[in-house]
């Protein structure tokens, strides 16, 4: 498994796309990396840019941004909105697959030596990457911005970790570091007044305001024994917040700085945005993702929304992400597809499905042609993934049966495991085909002196159980899926009873037909032992489905 890195430089231009434009260009000249989101702001006068890949490839392609970002970028004309103090004003590293926070901060260290050294620029490290504790937090090191770094660098208390400690007057200062996914998000109000969405930042970031004696507003600042201000804290953990009025789109946002979506989700954040304005005689009318977030973030706010209204949460991501969009007002200033701001979409875009990209009569036409592919494997995940959806289905529809609305909850959960097997037996349709290509390019090995034919042979065995492997995963899902299919059958709206009968044979075709693909692949095994494993997993298998189907049909009808 490839370990990956996602890092999101911010650069301090917005409005010039072509200074942007050769930026970006030199984060594409790594091989290994992809770059997925470049989001510049007018009026902040920045531009949030977001790639992904190995460690290594992720180090070269920051380094070769910041180098020209440095070129390119003169900070002593630079002026804008949002709070910063260098052309890289930062650069942190996100870990993302298959790599800890500590393996992460080794390359963010790495990188920032190299930019302190090559390119002379102040470098501080940052979050998890700090050596010092001032620096974890990041307002600590950029305090003054840009202007005051000049005086600052001369300070007893403020060396950087690498570079010089004195100001490169054109490429000012850089923070690189290592932190958990952020997820930056403004939250727009019906208002110009930057005072205003200042009170909702307040209510609602985790560091909150100053306490004051008598008005909150414009009453004394009450402080402790030290001298330092009693503050309130607001209402969300890990959040980070200030308001201000973006003239582009004439209102005044909160925005906001998401450190740990697993303390505050960005929904909870939105709710409490929307709950402060709503008693400061304000209105939220939507909001704006900064960048790119997970799958998984923009799904958990969507189900948010549809437990608030006491509906099912088992349909299709594309809905749920709509409710969440809608909800939220994603769309209210500019447009958003789901396809370019999350993380998992962009990735996807480069996956070899070229099956589930085809419209139904494309992938009719396709199997009914000459071609060995798609075969019986394929079309028997595909026939697997339309029996869960019928299952799926019947638990939707009796979540919102007039009359059982006490048990919308048990229903939805019921849709909610029929979407997750679904989507599985949806991937093996494509994965099935791969597997059959995995043995046609073993066959096509060169055979000639020992070593080759040696090779070759082993390619064939491994390709031929990869080969085996699928359709088995198939048979296991396929009648995983029966379990529910079976319990709509029983306590599932009765007017869809007969749904719930079509997608049982539609389950127990897929677990055959898939069984049928184990044995003839078993054939051509060498291991004796897996053979034999596997021709009495797949018979069990096989057995429990017949028996459920049987079960399923009884009762379905007993009920027609």
């Amino acid at each position: 498994m490839k370990q990956l890195i996602e890092c999101v430089p911010n650069f301090s231009e917005g409005r010039d796309l072509g200074i942007i434009k050769q930026i970006t260009d030199q984060i594409e000249t790594v091989e290994g990396v992809k770059l997925l989101d470049v989001d510049p702001g007018k009026a902040t006068n920045r531009t949030v840019v977001t790639f992904v890949g190995e460690p290594d490839a992720v180090v070269e392609a920051g380094y070769r941004a910041i180098k020209k970002a440095a070129e390119l970028i003169d900070m002593s004309k630079h002026s804008g909105e949002h709070p910063r103090m260098g052309a890289t004003d930062v650069c942190p590293f996100i870990p993302i697959s298959n790599i800890t926070m500590e393996e992460t901060v080794v390359y963010a260290r790495k990188l920032a030596e190299r930019v302190g050294k090559d390119i002379g620029i102040s470098v501080f490290l940052y979050e998890s990457a700090a050596t010092d504790p001032r620096w974890k937090n990041l307002a600590n090191i950029r305090a003054g911005e840009y202007e005051k770094m000049e005086s600052k660098l001369l300070k007893d208390d403020f060396n950087p970790d690498f570079g010089p400690s004195v100001l490169n007057v054109s490429a000012g200062v850089t923070a690189i570091g290592a932190r958990d996914f952020l997820i930056a998000y403004n939250v727009n109000l019906n208002t110009t007044s930057t005072r205003r969405a200042n009170s909702v930042a307040f209510d609602v970031r985790e560091a909150g305001r100053s306490k004051r004696e008598g008005d909150p507003i414009t009453g004394k600042i009450i402080r402790d024994e030290n001298g330092d201000a009693v503050r309130v804290p607001g209402a969300c953990k890990s959040v980070k917040g200030i308001g201000w009025f973006i003239e582009e789109y004439g209102i005044a946002q909160v925005s906001m700085n998401l450190t740990d979506i697993k303390e505050t989700p960005f929904h909870i954040a939105f709710e409490e945005c929307c709950k402060s304005a709503n008693k400061r005689g304000l209105r939220v009318t939507g909001s704006e993702l900064v960048g790119l977030m997970p799958l998984n973030v923009i799904l958990d706010a969507g189900k948010y929304f549809l437990k608030k209204q006491n509906r099912s949460t088992g349909i299709s991501e594309d809905q749920i992400i709509k409710i969440a969009v809608k909800t939220m007002g994603l769309d209210e200033l500019t447009p958003f597809d789901p396809q370019k701001k999350i993380i998992e979409y962009l990735l996807a875009a480069d996956q070899n499905t070229p099956l589930l990209d085809m419209t139904l009569p494309g992938f009719a036409n396709e199997t009914a042609s000459e071609s060995p592919a798609p075969g019986g494997g394929s079309i028997s995940a595909y026939v697997g993934s339309l029996g869960i959806s019928l299952g799926t289905m019947v638990a939707n529809l009796s979540s919102h049966k007039r009359g059982w609305d006490n048990r919308w909850e048990e229903f939805s959960d019921y849709a909610d495991q029929g979407q997750v097997i679904k989507d599985k037996l949806l991937a093996m349709v494509d994965e099935d085909t791969n597997a059959f290509n995995e043995i046609m390019n073993a066959f096509r090995l060169p055979k000639g002196n020992e070593n080759e034919k040696t090779a070759r042979k082993n390619a064939i065995q491994n390709a031929t159980k990869y080969a085996v492997e699928v359709p088995l995963k198939v048979m296991e899902t396929a009648l995983e899926s029966m379990s529910i299919i079976q319990k709509m059958a029983e306590i599932g709206n009765p007017n869809s009873v007969t749904d719930a009968g079509v997608g049982a044979l539609c389950a127990r075709t897929a677990v055959y037909g898939a069984f049928l693909n184990v044995k003839i692949n078993l054939g051509g095994l060498e291991d004796l032992d897996y053979v034999e494993a596997a021709k009495n997993k797949a018979q069990d298998l096989l057995n429990k489905a017949n028996d459920t189907e049987i079960e399923i049909m009884k009762i379905v009808e007993g009920k027609i």
